[in-house]
């Protein structure tokens, strides 16, 4: 039972890391699409998936909550037996990768930054909302 915990510790890692990753190149990509004109990064619902995914971790600093994720590995890592934060090869260097030693108020700092130009970016490269034309289009002119 204590390798499936552990494989499900490292699991959680490599998910953690897919949702950082999301945030940090989801803007990157926002940004780079509004210059080279890629139509993807205007989609409403990526764009508001992406926003309300760093408007979590904001809400979560600023309350002075833990990532469940993180919550989540921890436990799973006590009950394998593990020291917290170590596992496999690829779970420990994306755990190495996502975590450093810093204040809390330097990450709420980071986090609402960061934030705050993804809000930014649906000023810079604003989303394409469509129109819902039905019912006009189908009158007869």
């Amino acid at each position: 039972m204590t390798t499936l915990y552990r494989l499900t510790a490292d699991l959680v890692v490599v998910v953690h890391f897919a949702f950082v990753a999301f945030v940090v190149f989801g803007l990157l990509l926002t940004l780079a699409g509004g210059l080279r004109r890629w139509g993807w990064v205007r989609s409403v619902r990526f764009r508001a998936l992406h926003l309300a995914a760093i408007g979590f971790v904001v809400a979560e600093s600023l309350c002075g909550v833990t990532c469940p994720l993180t919550v989540w590995e921890q436990h799973l890592r006590d009950l394998a037996g593990q020291a917290t934060y170590r596992g496999d090869f690829l779970a420990t260097w994306v755990h190495d990768l996502m975590f450093f030693d810093a204040e809390p108020w330097v990450f709420t700092v980071c986090y609402g930054a960061f934030g705050g130009v993804v809000a930014l970016s649906w000023l810079l490269v604003p989303p394409r909302f469509r129109r819902e034309n039905n019912a006009a289009n189908s009158e007869p002119r």
